[in-house]
C-alpha cells in the first residue's frame, strides 16, 4: 500500500504542475525587463501602466460586463430551465437532455458559426448585444448541467407539502426550491462567469467593431510580442478570482455548520 507520504508528495507535484506556469507568470509581472526568460529585478512598473493602457483596459471593462451579464442571466435562464427539465416525464426529458448535451459536445467552432449565421439571418448587427447573446447561449447548458444533481437530491415532496400549508407556487418556489438548489445555482453562475471569460472562439465570430474582450485583445498582441503588462493583467484577475472563490467557500462552509447545529 502507498503510505501517506508518498500520497502527499505525488498530489503536492500534481498541484504543481498545474500551477507553476501561474506562479512563473506570476513573478515575471514583477520583472524589470520586457523579456519572459530574463530576471532582471523587480519593478511595479507594469501595473503602472497596465492602468494606463487604454486598450486593455476598454477590453476589460467589455470581458467583465459581458462576463456579469452573461453569468446572471445564464443562471436565471438555467435555473428555470432545469427546474422544467426536472419536472419533465420520461422520454421528454431524456429529450431535452439529450439537446442539452449538444452544446457542451459540440466544438466551440460550431457554436461560433451557427451563431454568426442566425445573427447574420436576421439581421442583428453586430456589437455588444451579439456577443452579449452569445455568451448567455453557450453558458446555458453548463448551467442546467450544474443544477440539476442538486434538484436529484432535493426531496420532492418539500415544494408539495409548502403548497399544501397554502404557499403559492411562486412562493413555494422562492421559499423552498430555490433555497435547497441554491449550491447549485452558485456552481453554475461561477461556471458562466469563468466561460465567458476564458472565451476567445465564440467572442471572435461575434463580436462588432469597438467591441472586444482579453482574449482577442491579447490575441491581437502575441503577433507583435507580449506586452508585460498582460503578465500584470493576469496576475490580478487570478487573485481576485482565488479571494472570490476563498469567499464563497467561506460562506458554504459556514451555511453548512449552521444547518449542522440546527440539526
Amino acid at each position: 500500500m502507498v503510505s501517506k507520504g508518498m500520497k502527499k508528495i505525488y498530489t503536492f507535484l500534481i498541484f504543481l504542475f498545474l500551477y507553476a506556469p501561474i506562479i512563473v507568470l506570476i513573478v515575471f509581472s514583477f520583472n524589470n525587463s520586457k523579456s519572459r526568460g530574463v530576471w532582471n529585478g523587480f519593478t511595479l512598473k507594469w501595473y503602472v501602466e497596465l492602468f494606463k493602457n487604454d486598450e486593455i483596459l476598454m477590453a476589460l471593462y467589455y470581458t467583465l460586463i459581458i462576463a456579469v451579464l452573461s453569468s446572471v442571466l445564464s443562471t436565471i435562464i438555467g435555473t428555470f430551465a432545469a427546474i422544467g427539465i426536472y419536472g419533465m416525464p420520461g422520454i421528454s426529458k431524456k429529450v431535452v437532455l439529450n439537446l442539452n448535451y449538444l452544446p457542451v459536445l459540440n466544438p466551440d467552432i460550431v457554436t461560433a458559426v451557427s451563431l454568426m449565421t442566425l445573427f447574420r439571418f436576421i439581421n442583428v448587427e453586430f456589437g455588444f448585444l451579439t456577443m452579449l447573446l452569445s455568451h448567455i447561449t453557450f453558458s446555458i447548458p453548463y448551467v442546467i448541467l450544474s443544477i440539476l444533481p442538486k434538484l436529484k437530491q432535493m426531496n420532492k415532496h418539500l415544494a408539495e407539502a409548502a403548497m399544501d400549508l397554502g404557499a403559492t407556487p411562486f412562493y413555494a418556489l422562492r421559499k423552498v426550491v430555490i433555497p435547497e438548489i441554491m449550491p447549485g445555482i452558485i456552481s453554475g453562475a461561477l461556471i458562466a462567469f469563468t466561460l465567458s471569460i476564458d472565451d476567445f472562439v465564440i467572442s471572435f465570430f461575434n463580436k462588432g467593431p469597438g467591441v472586444t474582450n482579453l482574449s482577442i485583445t491579447i490575441f491581437s498582441m502575441a503577433r507583435r510580442g507580449i506586452n508585460p503588462v498582460i503578465n500584470a493583467l493576469s496576475t490580478l484577475m487570478f487573485v481576485s478570482l482565488l479571494i472570490l472563490l476563498l469567499i464563497i467557500n467561506s460562506k458554504s462552509s459556514n451555511n453548512i455548520g449552521e444547518r449542522g447545529d440546527i440539526i
